[in-house]
């Protein structure tokens, strides 16, 4: 009798040398989902018919009416190639901007990224974003160039112009490749023709080639073009089915979890590589001990709340207790599963290596550490860009307010790129998220899937709080009057401020024993012995310990730390988050008696002297501005240029390719509301805009006062 599909997932994730864990990665509408959907008939997962149509991975009801991917979803399927079959477990990615913390995750999961590209647009802004993300986990790339059919019927090439247009796209990737890729991969990641690293085909007409495939079944360009001159295209299907070609580059150019948690452990996880952990994580060993890294929580209705993400090391079976690293906590597994397309298959155990999907891992977020015992917690996983856009959220029925909460935190476990702030003082539920879109969709799902009536405001900037130049020196006093501690603020050096935005450096307390991240200070120029003063970054900010023989400052610095998060989070002039700051302790007074230095006398000390060195140091605020590339037929030029003027934006790039514009602007976001409508009306429905870049800026003096009087007067807070 034939082996059943679920037995062969079964029997070869227990091999780690026959998995490949994959995402697919890709700016908007350039096929992924599509794409994912003919692997998944290809290897027997679902009716080949439906292929493209079904959208098997795009599974809630808002994705398939918008037509584009907002939540990644898993999906394990079994090739065989040449005799030997291979599990691969597979994660399809969101496009939008909205929605990148999805990939950001995703490739915390994942060793490999196919990156697809549209043959006709080209590399977009939001391919350099994920490639971005991709390389920032060490995670290698393959290219497969989609929609080769729009090459021969809308632009009708000839299969030389063909072979320029792709040597072009390879070019583009590979230099982006080299700018962003670790020193030691610079030379082994570059995609290329001649190796198969690189794959060409139609994903909607299910066919793909890749240069030793042509070569081994004798197939050249022109095959393809007089195919669809001829249309003969559904030949083409089976003369070259795309999942037998990606998932044959997959298998041969996309590394094993044995050697790929070699290099992507040291980079994702900063603690000590010669412990037990440490070695059991470097060789993907089974019989270490636990640790499993949550990527995403999906609420399943009959389950609950369902933790899928990468067992690194050990093997999780039924009933294990595991300890939750950031929840501090100890709970055990109720079930342990894998994922056949939509799927989950509840198995008895798993080992490291794989994808899977807990249940039971209560309190557990995404990018959560679970582990055997408690141990240094996985780096936190960084998005590129921050939420900029708030509303307020209130339940239509008051009533409703606990259930709305409950909701509240269920949506931030399921997307964790949505901040979620509840004031139980003022009764105002915030929400803040990537853009307008983002947003939206969270509304809907809350009222649809939840069922709960709400009232949004009309949206709010998040803005920044920074200082332009050297504070002098503050005192902070406890209330009981025994404790002090002295301050000074300064603006935060561009060098490492670049670092932290780029990812080099981690934002977490930084331990003495950390030396990767001391040598990571030198190559900045700090030299060491200021760097071992550095006590955490947080938010783009820094703190500094410059003190000299405090005796019982080892029992008061966690507090210290604790408060100058609270300044950070919400600083002084409009209570807004701040960047860009470097905190000094410069001295301290203890009371001998640790009675009389709790956290209720350290902390409004610590806040109290921080906020009142910034009040010296030029306070100001920041705003977010979002550099947009703007895509338009060349004859609205003129109405473009307006609607930027309009907005207080400023034109940075203009390029022409025949009639059609590419521009490139900087807007701020509090401009911005509603810009999807007015570009519409400028340029006949014809102008679409995507995000390249997010940066913050100072707001101009004119208006400096103004949205400082507008931010305190909604957080209700005295006007001065």
């Amino acid at each position: 009798m034939a082996e059943k599909m679920t037995d062969k997932v079964v029997r070869l994730m227990k091999q780690p040398e026959k998995i490949r864990n994959i995402a697919i990665a890709a700016h908007i509408d350039h096929g992924k989902t599509t794409f994912s959907d003919n692997l998944l008939a290809g290897a027997g997962m679902m009716s080949e018919e439906l292929a493209g149509k079904q959208l098997v991975l795009d599974f809630h009801e808002d994705e398939q009416e918008r037509g584009i991917t907002i939540d990644s979803a898993n999906v394990s399927m079994v090739h065989d190639s040449e005799g030997q079959e291979f599990l691969i477990n597979l994660i399809d990615t969101p496009g939008h901007v909205d929605f990148g913390g999805d990939v950001t995750r995703a490739m915390r999961a994942v060793d490999g990224a196919i990156v697809l590209i549209d043959a006709v647009e080209g590399i977009m802004p939001q391919t350099e974003t994920v490639l971005k993300q991709a390389l920032r986990e060490r995670v290698k790339p393959i290219l497969f160039i989609n929609k080769v059919d729009r090459l021969i019927k809308e632009v009708k090439l000839t299969p030389e112009d063909m072979q320029n247009r792709f040597i072009k796209i390879i070019a583009d990737v590979n230099k982006f490749i080299y700018s962003i890729c670790p020193e030691e991969f610079k030379e082994k990641w570059n995609v290329s023709v001649q190796d198969g690293s690189v794959g060409f085909g139609s994903a909607f007409h299910n066919w793909a080639l890749s240069f030793p495939f042509m070569q081994k079944n004798n197939i050249t360009f022109k095959d393809i073009i007089e195919a669809y001159q001829n249309d003969t295209s559904d030949d083409l299907r089976k003369k070259a089915p795309l999942h037998k070609v990606v998932l044959n580059m997959v298998i041969t150019h996309l590394p094993n979890p044995l050697e790929s948690q070699k290099y992507r452990i040291p980079k994702i996880w900063h603690g000590d590589l010669e412990s037990t952990e440490g070695k059991a994580l470097m060789s993907c060993d089974p019989n270490g001990p636990i640790v499993f890294v949550v990527n995403k929580i999906v609420v399943d209705k009959h389950a609950g709340e369902v933790s899928a993400g990468r067992l690194f090391s050990g093997t999780l079976k039924q009933g294990d207790e595991v300890y939750l690293n950031l929840a501090k906590r100890r709970v055990r597994i109720q079930q342990v599963s894998i994922y056949k397309g939509a799927q989950r298959i509840s198995v008895d155990d798993v080992p490291a290596g794989n994808i899977v999907g807990i249940v039971g891992l209560k309190d557990s977020f995404s990018g959560e550490t679970v582990s055997s015992n408690e141990m240094e917690p996985f780096e936190a996983i960084k998005h590129i860009f921050e939420p900029v856009i708030t509303k307020s959220i209130e339940a239509k029925n008051p009533a409703d307010l606990p259930k709305l909460i409950e909701v509240l935190k269920q949506v931030n476990k399921e997307d964790p790129t949505i901040t979620v702030k509840i004031n139980e003082e003022t009764g105002e539920n915030l929400i803040s998220g990537m853009g307008e879109l983002h947003l939206e969709v969270i509304e809907n799902r809350i009222i649809k899937e939840k069922g709960l009536q709400i009232v949004a405001s009309p949206p709010i900037v998040v803005y920044r709080e920074s200082i332009t130049k050297q504070s002098q020196e503050a005192e902070g006093k406890s209330p009981n009057k025994h404790n002090k501690f002295y301050f000074i603020v300064e603006p935060l050096e561009d060098s490492i401020h670049q670092a932290i935005k780029a990812g080099e450096l981690p934002e977490m307390r930084i331990k003495k024993k950390d030396t990767a991240t001391f040598k990571k200070f030198e190559e900045l120029g700090i030299p060491m012995k200021e760097a071992k003063k550095i006590r955490e970054i947080y938010k783009g900010n820094m703190i500094v310990d410059d003190t000299r023989g405090i005796v019982h400052i080892g029992e008061v610095i966690e507090m210290i730390l604790d408060g100058f998060e609270q300044v950070m989070d919400a600083c002084l002039i409009a209570r807004e988050p701040a960047m860009k700051m470097k905190v000094r302790i410069m001295d301290m007074k203890l009371h001998e008696d640790a009675i009389h230095r709790g956290p209720a006398q350290v902390l409004p000390a610590v806040r109290d002297g921080i906020r009142d060195a910034i009040r010296t140091a030029n306070p100001l605020i920041f705003e977010p501005l979002q550099i947009l590339q703007i895509e338009a037929p060349e004859k609205y030029m003129g109405e473009i240029s307006k609607l930027i003027q309009n907005k207080r934006g400023q034109l940075l790039d203009m390029n022409q390719e025949g009639e059609h514009i590419s521009v490139k602007a900087k807007l701020p976001v509090a401009e911005m509301f509603g810009l999807s409508s007015d570009l519409r009306s400028a340029t006949g429905g014809r102008g679409v805009f995507y995000i390249v870049d997010q940066v913050f800026e100072k707001l101009p003096e004119t208006l400096q006062d103004k949205v400082v009087k507008q931010v305190r007067q909604r957080k209700g807070l005295s006007s001065e």
